[in-house]
């Protein structure tokens, strides 16, 4: 049900690759992605960063609180964010990095280009995540290629849009399922992403949970570390009038902790992302914000 893609076949254009992501981006929402460049002993010491910062703490933590830092740079406390207004804010602790400008350029003063927080503990950790974090986007704007191909866009049609993206790097920390734990509680609520594409690194353990359009049912959705789950979000399905989907997605949690590693890859804030030929403006950045501030409880605070 969830197709499986080849990232280098992908790039190579090859037909069968091309078809499966079709189906993924205007049927599923969601696919897994092998043959990347990241080997799964990289994306273990990747793994092992975020799980030594999580670690910590509270005292040290909280020094990058994003609660006392502003915007989403740093570390965000459990249930400082609240992806459905229905459910009880989620019970995940998250650290969250952006794209850092050039010197001089005036977006610095964007919420959405906000500087980086990064603690001093652990050692090396600002710079494993920043190398990640690179390497990331390349395999983001490799994929995000298949994409337009196989919907029948030029394979470039989004290259000037991500030159200077808003692309968040998350990691997430998901402890076992709270003994209090009710209906409404999540490690993260049922949601779809806000952006366009989301490159999910994780550490296998199970909890991912999609709803694929049309199904009353939860299908679970693993990846071991080297091998990524990706998915689009409301604003490519909006650009795309509709052609590519955003879908329902949760994590409930269960006995054992689980890491997780989104990087949501964002276009430049002022990308104009209405359906294209519609003759309408809605800005990237706007749309992102909105939906920032609907979601972070420092944010909802104002």
């Amino acid at each position: 049900m969830i197709p499986r893609l080849d990232a280098a076949a992908l790039a190579a254009g090859d037909a069968d690759a091309l078809a499966q992501m079709k189906i993924a981006a205007e049927e599923v929402g969601f696919a897994t992605v092998t043959n990347t460049a990241f080997t799964s002993a990289r994306m273990r010491f990747v793994l092992a960063a975020y799980r030594a910062f999580f670690d910590l703490p509270f005292e040290v933590k909280n020094q990058v609180n994003m609660a006392r830092t502003g915007s989403n740079r740093g570390w965000g406390a459990p249930q400082s964010e609240q992806v459905d207004p229905e459910a009880n804010p989620d019970y995940k602790e998250v650290f969250d990095c952006g794209y850092t400008l050039p010197d001089g350029d005036m977006r610095v003063a964007l919420p959405v280009y906000a500087p980086n927080h990064w603690p001093d503990r652990p050692a090396g950790f600002d710079a494993v995540i920043r190398g990640y974090y690179r390497d990331a986007l390349d395999v983001a704007r490799g994929i995000l290629r298949g994409i337009a191909t196989s919907i029948g866009a030029d394979a470039d049609f989004f290259e000037d849009k991500f030159d200077c993206p808003m692309a968040l790097l998350r990691g997430n920390y998901y402890p076992p399922r709270p003994d209090w734990a009710g209906d409404k509680d999540f490690g993260i609520a049922a949601h779809t992403d806000y952006g366009c594409l989301t490159l999910l690194a994780t550490d296998g353990q199970p909890g991912l949970e999609v709803q694929p359009r049309g199904m009353d049912t939860w299908v679970p959705v693993q990846a071991p570390p080297g091998e990524f789950i990706i998915n689009f979000g409301e604003m490519l399905e909006m650009w795309t009038e509709g052609q590519v989907v955003a879908t329902l997605h949760r994590v409930k949690g269960g006995p054992d902790e689980r890491i997780s590693v989104p990087l949501f890859f964002n276009p430049n804030v002022e990308t104009n992302v209405a359906p294209v030929g519609s003759g309408k403006l809605i800005r990237a950045g706007d749309h992102l914000s909105k939906r920032f501030a609907e979601t972070y409880v420092h944010l909802q605070n104002g």
